[in-house]
């Protein structure tokens, strides 16, 4: 065990630690998240080939890798597994191991791992601290993230349990159609719930996607706010400019990248 030890401190560093190595780590993971949910989205609808088996291993793997390297740094893995992000990477795994025995009907719930962009605290510590757009505009970026997300994944979700019950739900693009039909209430109904069950989904995705589609406007058209804690009254939004605290006067040290 204390010869584990060394190793698995270098990898939690690598997951939760502030040097550049680490966050350049978590940059490449947020990267990876990317391109395999682009993958997945893609490879929805196709058939089968030995190519897209190998290709869906190595991803499968990698993504086998990086769960079990964060359960062996966690320090209460049962609290651990029970992290909603983490129930979806079993469930795509579980759903790359089913394809050569199911085909691609589970194929779809490879879209819900786009619930895992941008989650990380430490990777929001690393954006906040790098990128000044990111500060500068990070609820319309963070906002703009979930709205897509909340797309992705509820067009798996109606592809899933309605796509055989529902008439024209016959392909993802057909279920990603109508989800953006619904959320912006747009209605053209050509493609309509006819189960209580299917309108009961229906009703979810206005509800709340109108919600996140509201705080995007809202977050876009706000006055520019930046993140940094008052170390006197602990106010974390002030302006762009601000050099004393709004709300107790306390002097602010707010990083810039200076005039330009």
């Amino acid at each position: 065990m204390a010869e584990d030890r060394p190793f698995k401190d270098k990898v939690r560093l690598l997951y939760e630690g502030r040097s550049k190595r680490a966050s350049r780590f978590r940059y490449a993971l947020l990267l990876f998240d990317a391109v395999t949910i682009l993958f997945f989205l893609a490879t929805a609808a196709m058939e089968i080939t030995p190519e897209l088996l190998v290709a869906d291993a190595v991803i499968g793997g990698l993504i086998a890798l990086d769960l079990v390297l964060r359960l062996w740094i966690a320090e209460n893995k049962i609290r651990f597994l029970r992290r909603f992000y983490v129930i979806v990477d079993i469930a795509v795994l579980a759903s790359l191991l089913a394809t050569p025995f199911l085909g691609q009907g589970l194929a779809v719930l490879r879209v819900l791992r786009s619930l895992r962009l941008i989650h990380s605290y430490h990777l929001m510590r690393d954006l906040r601290r790098d990128s000044l757009m990111f500060r500068r505009h990070e609820d319309a970026i963070i906002a703009a993230v979930n709205l897509l997300v909340f797309i992705f994944a509820m067009t798996a979700i109606v592809f899933v349990l309605r796509g055989q019950e529902e008439p024209g739900i016959t392909n993802y693009v057909d279920a990603l159609y109508f989800t953006v039909a619904t959320l912006t209430t747009t209605g053209f109904g050509d493609i309509t719930m006819t189960t209580p069950t299917g309108r009961l989904l229906s009703v979810g995705i206005m509800v709340v996607g109108v919600g996140l589609f509201l705080q995007l406007v809202r977050a876009i058209f706000s006055p520019a706010k930046v993140k940094h804690k008052c170390p006197e009254c602990g106010l974390t939004k002030h302006d762009v400019d601000a050099i004393y605290c709004k709300h107790c006067g306390h002097d602010l040290k707010i990083e810039t990248e200076g005039a330009t």
